[in-house]
């Protein structure tokens, strides 16, 4: 497909499409702009559109986006910060999206990984054991402190 040949009006309910079928950051939007070569007037006026008719919303985004990778991946906070700060959401959008996870049952997730990653690993010496389950929890973003004073415990 030649993306050069569109009209910046076909581009606009290419676009439209794109971020209804699921929730886009605004940089992935301008990531998929620049596929189309369009003027840099043309962008911005298809970036303003997109934000007025609700196709682009950077704080919806982020709620979704943390709700989603929390329940489903058993990201923790820290990943989530960092993959958000990586496609350039403000803090304020962070902030906003954190505030999807419960506190307690952030706490339960984070029980029920360590746990479920403990019973893996048997047969193990507890070192071993300790380290594996602070390289999981950790690659997951879970805090370490959290996760050190679960390991002392044992």
């Amino acid at each position: 497909m030649n993306n050069g040949n569109f009209t910046i009006k076909e581009v606009e309910l290419k676009l439209q499409y794109y971020c209804s079928y699921q929730d886009r950051c605004h940089k992935e939007v301008i990531e998929k702009l620049k596929t189309f070569k369009i003027i840099p007037e043309g962008v911005n006026q298809i970036i303003s559109n997109l934000i007025n008719e609700n196709f682009l919303n950077e704080t919806r985004f982020s709620k979704n986006f943390v709700r989603g990778k929390f329940k489903i991946k058993n990201w923790g906070k820290i990943r989530i910060v960092n993959e958000l700060k990586r496609r350039n959401i403000s803090i304020y959008n962070i902030n906003q999206g954190l505030k999807e996870i419960d506190e307690l049952e952030y706490l339960n997730k984070f029980e029920e990984l360590f746990n479920k990653k403990l019973s893996s690993l048997e047969g193990l010496i507890p070192s071993v054991k300790k380290k594996k389950i602070l390289s999981y929890l950790l690659y997951r973003g879970w805090e370490s402190s959290l996760i050190y004073s679960k390991i002392y415990e044992l």
